[in-house]
């Protein structure tokens, strides 16, 4: 049997950052089966009225909110990064290919107040956006875009497009060229091989990097309650206030809870929703 002597010390640090995880996990399930104390930071006893207090209509729409955000986000960073994904792994010129590299991988260098400070004046009424839209002659009076669902998913999109540049690239690189040579020596065009035979091979790809952006959009705190502003509520910002604000930890908690079951079962019919669509990309 081969001894491992240094194995101890690379597992325990996972070990106790999972310790770490599950007691916060714990602590939120118990804080949700309390009670609140108005005037009190310590819970009461047990009871289940958290859970049915999130049938209310401000709780079902931040819920509707939070799903509809990841999806729109998903979708559109989705589309803008497989382009610029594919350039980055097949183009040939080192400037533009350092270039898109460089553009893509800037927000994971920002702080996300910073980024959404940033946004804010390119979105605002008297915002760069605006001001080009108006100087150009396309719109006659500014557009809405702060405290409204566009705004908040054009500042996610910038969120979350890095990562799944770079998933989407890992998994372009790893295509077999030769592949699509074959497909266009048989008579196909260029449309048709990349149809045909680039965009199914990146199919895991695509899936890892829209189930990435999915959960990574549901946890966004600032970026909803910067540019929505609360007029854009999601789970997240919703806990904020009730936690916070209102001190209601007990309600915090099981928002947070069901945030997370909410979480898993809408990637879990996601991943089922494309688990063909996986299986024509592994042939």
């Amino acid at each position: 049997m081969q001894k491992r002597p240094f194995l101890g010390w690379f597992t325990t640090p996972a070990v106790l950052i999972a310790f770490g995880i599950a007691a916060s996990f714990l602590a939120i399930v118990q804080y949700s089966l309390r009670a609140h104390v108005p005037g009190s930071l310590d819970p009461g006893g047990f009871t289940l009225d958290n859970f049915t207090t999130l049938w209310k209509a401000i709780y079902g729409q931040a819920f509707v909110n939070t799903v509809m955000l990841c999806v729109w986000t998903a979708l559109f960073t989705l589309l803008i990064g497989y382009p610029l994904a594919y350039a980055l792994v097949r183009t040939k010129n080192a400037a533009i290919r350092s270039s898109i590299l460089l553009i893509s991988l800037t927000p994971l260098f920002l702080g996300e107040i910073v980024r959404t400070y940033s946004w804010i004046i390119v979105l605002g009424n008297r915002g760069f956006l605006n001001g080009l839209l108006m100087s150009a002659g396309i719109i006659d009076q500014p557009i809405d875009f702060m405290f409204t669902m566009l705004g908040v998913v054009i500042a996610l999109v910038h969120f979350t497009l890095p990562i799944v540049v770079v998933m989407l690239a890992a998994a372009l690189a790893h295509i077999d060229r030769n592949l699509e040579r074959a497909a266009t020596s048989l008579g196909a065009g260029r449309i048709r091989a990349f149809l045909t035979v680039t965009l199914p091979l990146s199919t895991p790809g695509i899936v890892a990097a829209t189930s990435t952006a999915f959960a990574w959009t549901f946890s966004a705190f600032a970026t909803p309650q910067m540019i929505g502003g609360g007029q854009v509520q999601t789970i997240s910002t919703l806990v904020y206030q009730v936690g916070f604000a209102s001190f209601n930890f007990p309600l915090a908690a099981s928002l947070s809870l069901v945030g997370l079951v909410v979480t898993v079962a809408v990637l879990a019919v996601f991943n089922i929703g494309i688990r063909r669509l996986e299986r024509i990309g592994a042939h």
